[in-house]
């Protein structure tokens, strides 16, 4: 996926500022921001969805703009609020969807995949809303995509939900799938992209893998200890021979935490200075 300069305009005013991107085959890419950052119309823009006013767009080799019906059958994706035909059951569904694919996978497969076995003679409406995301999750991959976006995947997802989740995403990846990920969870980020880019204000204000975004694997670490009844801190770039000195100095270790920016605090940070 290569994109050059897009952009977007609402009304005159620029949702989507000169966005600049490229995602490789088989990459996990987060796109991260707040609301009215640009991301749904980037996305909806990818996907061929929503028309540009500017820029270059390639989607698979093609401009998804002018793209036709075997360039859709090549893509999946996973709506943020998916509709659903609520007296269809589980199975029922997938293999409707299924069939406007040339090669999908098997209804059966899917619904292990996505954790609703146990749930595939039940009709939609009697889901859950965390089972019904997994509905959504499977008619995205059935028809086999090389490219797969995900809008918020997880929403309404458990613990345990969200984790097995994060096993088939990187599944998929495994496999060569292309993905492409739009989440307000900070942890599902880090825990599965390989790169992420930051919008704020229609404009990628940070781009990297989680551990480097914003600097973060520069930004030094924050010691802090007792000593004499009071807390010191020191912020450093590299700790390594503050510590030493401080068990050279028999300083209570118990006391001791040494911290660095979290990606939610690098995130936090780059948005805030787009306020």
């Amino acid at each position: 996926m290569e994109v050059t300069g897009l952009r977007k305009t609402y009304q005159g005013r620029e949702a989507v500022a000169g966005i600049d991107l490229v995602v490789a085959r088989g990459e996990i890419f987060a796109l991260l921001g707040p609301n009215g950052a640009g991301k749904t119309t980037t996305v909806e823009i990818l996907e061929g969805h929503r028309r540009r006013n500017g820029g270059d767009v390639r989607v698979l080799g093609e401009d998804p703009g002018t793209a036709g019906r075997s360039w859709r059958s090549r893509i999946g994706i996973v709506l943020q609020d998916a509709d659903d035909a609520a007296d269809l059951t589980v199975t029922e569904m997938v293999r409707h969807v299924a069939g406007f694919y040339p090669e999908p996978r098997t209804a059966d497969e899917v619904i292990e995949l996505v954790g609703l076995t146990a749930k595939k003679t039940s009709k939609i409406r009697t889901l859950s809303g965390g089972q019904r995301r997994r509905v959504d999750v499977a008619l995205g991959i059935v028809g086999r995509p090389e490219l797969l976006f995900l809008d918020e995947p997880t929403t309404g997802f458990d613990p345990e939900a969200r984790r097995q989740f994060w096993d088939l995403i990187r599944t998929l990846a495994g496999d060569g799938t292309t993905i492409l990920l739009t989440t307000h969870y900070l942890d599902e980020a880090e825990a599965l992209a390989d790169r992420l880019a930051v919008l704020a204000g229609g404009q990628i204000v940070a781009e990297g893998t989680p551990a480097t975004l914003g600097g973060r694997a520069a930004a030094g670490a924050k010691v802090s200890w007792q000593e004499g009844g009071r807390t010191r801190t020191e912020q450093l770039a590299d700790p390594t021979e503050l510590l030493r000195k401080l068990v050279a100095d028999g300083a209570d270790l118990r006391t001791l935490t040494v911290t660095r920016p979290t990606l939610e605090d690098t995130y936090l940070t780059l948005i805030g200075a787009r306020k």
